[in-house]
């Protein structure tokens, strides 16, 4: 992200219940949130296991990947090669690797 390569990460696990390993890449982003260059998002869902508690982060002119992500997770229930891509685009992954990606490890 810091090259500008990748606009969008996120973050998932139960809420409250992200290892100390995944904490501590949180606070290496959250430097960067303090200085300006990421923006930070919390994004909370029921799930059927629980509290779902998602970390986004963005490129500051990027922040709008954020919403479209969390729609598009929002709809997991159904979720297909299609929603995949998507994710990928989002994410910031060229078409090519969204085309390998789905045809070589996404198998439905």
């Amino acid at each position: 992200m810091l090259a500008g390569k990748k606009p969008l990460s996120c973050f998932a696990d139960g809420e409250d219940f992200y290892p100390e390993v995944v904490s501590r890449y949180l606070r290496l982003f959250d430097r960067h949130v303090a200085a300006g260059r990421f923006i930070r998002r919390d994004h909370y869902s029921e799930m059927s296991w629980g509290r779902c508690h998602r970390i986004f982060y963005a490129l500051p002119n990027e922040e709008w990947r954020i919403g479209e992500m969390i729609e598009l997770l929002s709809s997991i229930h159904t979720w297909s090669a299609d929603k995949e891509r998507r994710e990928g685009e989002l994410l910031g992954y060229a078409d090519w690797m969204n085309d390998y990606w789905l045809s070589n490890v996404y198998v439905k």
